[in-house]
C-alpha cells in the first residue's frame, strides 16, 4: 500500500496516457476510491430526475421504490462486472471491445457510445445550467457556459484530478442530501406516501427500466477509472466497490426524486432543480444547495465527457495503428465534444423531462447487446486471456472486423425493436406490456446466449495467458493466473 501511495504522490496532475496500456510502474489508487467515484457520481440531479420520472409517469411511491431498487441490483451488477476488467487489462473499456469486434469492427458500437455520452452530458448541462444561473443571478443559458467550462479543464486535467472530484463530491452529496431528506421528512407525512399502493406491472416494469437503464449506461466506460488499479487487485472487490458506490448513490438520489414528485402536486417536472432547493430552504441554504447540484454534475458530466474522448481517441486509432494521442489532441477532442454538448443543451434546454426518458431508454437498444458480448467473452469464453498488443495490430490476432461479434451485436439491436418505447420509435409488441420498455432484457439475454453458444464453437485462437506489452527493461509480460471474478467464471 505504501509503494501505491508513493506512486500517486509522483503521478503527474495532468494525465499524460490516454487509451494506451497502464503500465505497472504506473498503477496506483485504492478501491476506496471506487466508491467515492460511483457514489460522488450518482448522488446529483439527474439521478433524482429519474427516480421522479416513476412517479411523474404513473407509479405510487412504495412499488416505484421497490422497482427501482431491483433495477440498481440489476444494472448494478453488469455495470460492476465491467469495472472489474479494467485492473487487469490496464485498458479503457471500449478498447477491449476490438476482441469480440476486430480492430476495425469495434468502431460500430463505439460510435453509438459516443452518441450517448454526448446526450447525457447536454442532459447534465441542462440541469447544471439551472442551478448556476439560480446561484450566480444570471440566466440558464450563462450557467450552461460556465459549467461546460469547467467539464472542459477538470476532463483536461484528466485520471487523477476526476478521481479527487469525485471524493469531495461524494461527501458535498452525503451532506446535502442528509439535509434534504431531513427536511422532506419535516414537510410531508412519508408513511401516508407509502400507504398509497396501486400495484401496476406497467409502473413497477417502468421503474425497474428506469434504474436498469441507468446502471447499464456506465458499462462502457466504467473500466476508464479501474484501470490505473494494481493489475494484482481482486476482481471481486473491484466489483464490490465500484457496484456498491453506484448502486447506493443512485438509489438514495431515486428514493429522494420519488418522494419529491409526490408531494410536489405536479409542480416538479420542468422545475426540478428549484422545486429540489426550495426543500431545504432560501437564503445562504438554497445558495449552498444550488452550488451542490452543480458540483454534483461536475463529476457525472466529466466522466461522460472523459468517456468521450476515449471512444473516438480509440475509433481514430484503430484505423491508424497506433494508441497514442498527444495532449494537443486530448484538449482539441474535449474542446469538440463538450462544444457539441453544450450547443445540444442550449437549444432544448426548454424540452428535457420528457427527452431524457425517451433518450435513455431508446440509446439502451444500442449497446446493451455491445455489453452482453463483452461480458460473455471477457467471463466465460476467453477468461481474460487477451493479447493486448494486438489490439492495436489490424493484421494480427484480432482482425480488422470479427463477423461473429458484429452478427450478434446486429442480432442484438434487431431483436429489441418489438419492445422499444420511446418518442423515436414504439414497438408492435409494446402495447401488450403495458407500454413498458423491456428492450433493455432482451438485449442482455438473447445476445449473451446467441455469443456464448456460437463462440464456444467457432472462437478465434485465444491465447493460452494475458499477454501485456512490452514495459520498460524490454520484457512482455504474461499472468497465468488470475483471482476474483474471471477465474471464478
Amino acid at each position: 500500500m505504501a509503494a501505491n501511495d508513493a506512486r500517486a504522490s509522483t503521478t503527474p496532475l495532468i494525465e499524460r496516457r490516454s487509451i494506451d496500456y497502464i503500465p505497472q510502474a504506473e498503477r496506483h489508487g485504492r478501491l476506496f476510491s471506487q466508491f467515492t467515484l460511483w457514489l460522488g457520481a450518482n448522488l446529483q440531479i439527474t439521478a433524482i430526475v429519474t427516480g421522479a420520472l416513476a412517479v411523474v409517469l404513473g407509479g405510487d411511491v412504495f412499488w416505484s421504490l421497490i422497482g427501482l431498487l431491483i433495477g440498481q441490483l440489476l444494472g448494478g451488477g453488469v455495470m460492476a462486472l465491467h469495472a472489474a476488467q479494467g485492473p487487469k487489462l490496464g485498458l479503457p473499456q471500449m478498447i477491449s471491445s476490438r476482441v469480440q469486434f476486430g480492430v476495425y469492427g469495434a468502431a460500430i458500437p463505439i460510435v453509438l457510445v459516443c452518441l450517448m455520452y454526448l446526450g447525457f452530458t447536454a442532459t447534465g448541462t441542462v440541469l447544471s445550467g439551472q442551478a448556476l444561473g439560480q446561484l450566480f443571478g444570471v440566466s440558464d443559458s450563462v450557467g450552461i457556459l460556465i459549467f461546460a467550462s469547467v467539464i472542459v479543464l477538470v476532463t483536461v486535467l484528466g485520471y487523477r484530478v476526476i478521481h479527487f472530484i469525485g471524493r469531495v463530491a461524494s461527501v458535498i452529496g452525503v451532506i446535502a442530501f442528509v439535509y434534504l431528506f431531513s427536511r422532506l421528512i419535516s414537510q410531508t407525512d412519508v408513511g401516508a406516501l407509502l400507504q398509497i399502493r396501486h400495484f401496476s406491472w406497467s409502473s413497477f416494469l417502468l421503474a425497474v427500466s428506469l434504474a436498469a437503464s441507468w446502471q447499464i449506461a456506465f458499462g462502457p466506460y466504467v473500466a476508464d477509472y479501474s484501470r490505473y488499479l494494481p493489475s494484482n487487485t481482486s476482481s471481486l472487490k473491484t466489483f464490490l466497490a465500484a457496484g456498491a458506490g453506484s448502486v447506493i448513490g443512485a438509489q438514495v438520489a431515486m428514493i429522494l426524486g420519488v418522494f419529491a414528485a409526490a408531494m410536489s402536486n405536479g409542480q416538479f417536472a420542468g422545475h426540478e432543480v428549484a422545486y429540489i432547493v426550495g426543500l431545504g430552504g432560501t437564503g445562504a441554504t438554497a445558495a449552498l444547495l444550488y452550488f451542490s447540484i452543480a458540483f454534483g454534475k461536475v463529476t457525472i458530466s466529466t466522466l461522460n465527457s472523459y468517456g468521450s474522448f476515449m471512444c473516438i481517441a480509440t475509433i481514430i486509432s484503430g484505423f491508424r495503428g497506433r494508441l497514442e494521442v498527444t495532449r494537443l489532441q486530448r484538449l482539441v477532442f474535449v474542446l469538440v465534444i463538450v462544444g457539441a454538448a453544450t450547443l445540444i443543451a442550449l437549444l432544448g434546454q426548454h424540452s428535457f423531462l420528457g427527452a431524457f426518458k425517451s433518450f435513455i431508454l431508446f440509446l439502451l437498444a444500442f449497446f446493451t447487446p455491445w455489453s452482453a458480448i463483452n461480458l460473455v467473452d471477457y467471463y466465460c469464453i476467453t477468461r481474460d486471456r487477451y493479447d493486448v498488443p494486438a489490439l492495436a495490430d489490424p493484421t494480427g490476432r484480432y482482425g480488422r472486423w470479427n463477423p461473429l461479434g458484429i452478427s450478434v451485436y446486429v442480432f442484438g439491436v434487431l431483436v429489441q425493436l418489438p419492445f422499444i418505447s420511446t418518442k423515436f420509435y414504439t414497438g408492435p409488441l409494446v402495447a401488450a406490456l403495458g407500454d413498458v420498455d423491456i428492450s433493455w432484457i432482451i438485449g442482455l439475454v438473447l445476445p449473451a446466449a446467441l455469443y456464448y453458444l456460437c463462440a464456444k464453437k467457432w472462437h478465434g485462437a485465444v491465447p493460452d495467458h494475458l499477454i501485456l506489452p512490452v514495459e520498460q527493461g524490454g520484457t512482455r509480460i504474461t499472468t497465468p493466473k488470475n483471482n476474483g471474478l474471471a477465474a471464478q467464471a
